[in-house]
């Protein structure tokens, strides 16, 4: 270990012998686990970083993905798809389209940005908002990702050309065709829809879904 202080500086500070310090540092001896907290603080690091473990491995996202949405034009069911690029930060990724994708404005399609937080390297929660002048479409994002990050599947929940609150699900991977199949697959298996439409809260949305 690389000390900010002499041996015997460290020894006094952590409660033990010279000698011992001595012993940890050559590999001569490994410290008891109360002796390496100990040293830990005195040094002001973690012990993970004072024993050389990394307790968690960062999935990593940023690239090129398509996405898959269960949504609705018109109050009629459609599953769009887009890409959409990741650009990841630690824990924070930000999220910005590519492409409109399988739709045009008029039917649905719109360009967004939105940003995601990763938690426990399995969850995904952000939010949505539209960048297309006419569309005033923005809301929120929860997905689950594979063990591997090689696909997440989720729903969404937000304001819509056809409601104030629509929610519907959703998936990311690396296919077009991937991502199209994952959403009728959680139609499938989690109910025949997910798409849930709230009544006028006030007035109405009067933009794209």
């Amino acid at each position: 270990m690389e000390l900010q202080m002499s041996q015997a500086e460290l020894a006094e500070k952590a409660g033990v012998a010279t000698r011992q310090i001595r012993r940890y540092e050559s590999g001569e001896q490994q410290p008891l686990l109360a002796v390496g907290v100990a040293i830990a603080q005195a040094l002001k690091i973690p012990v993970t970083e004072l024993a050389g473990v990394t307790l968690l491995h960062r999935v990593a996202l940023s690239g090129e993905w398509w996405m898959a949405w269960q949504t609705s034009q018109n109050h009629k069911e459609v599953i769009t798809t887009q890409t959409v690029m990741l650009t990841q930060q630690d824990d924070l990724i930000h999220v910005q389209t590519s492409s409109r994708g399988s739709v045009t404005l008029d039917e649905g399609g719109y360009n967004w940005q939105g940003e995601l937080r990763l938690w426990d390297n399995k969850i995904l929660m952000g939010w949505y908002a539209a960048e297309d002048g006419a569309v005033n479409s923005k809301g929120t994002l929860y997905f689950v990702l594979h063990n591997h990050g090689v696909n997440a599947l989720g729903i969404w929940t937000g304001l819509s050309h056809d409601g104030n609150i629509l929610s519907g699900w959703g998936a990311l991977g690396r296919g077009e065709d991937e991502v199209r199949e994952q959403v009728k697959e959680l139609k499938k298996t989690l109910g025949a829809t997910a798409l849930r439409t709230a009544p006028q809260i006030e007035g109405s949305a009067n933009d794209h879904s």
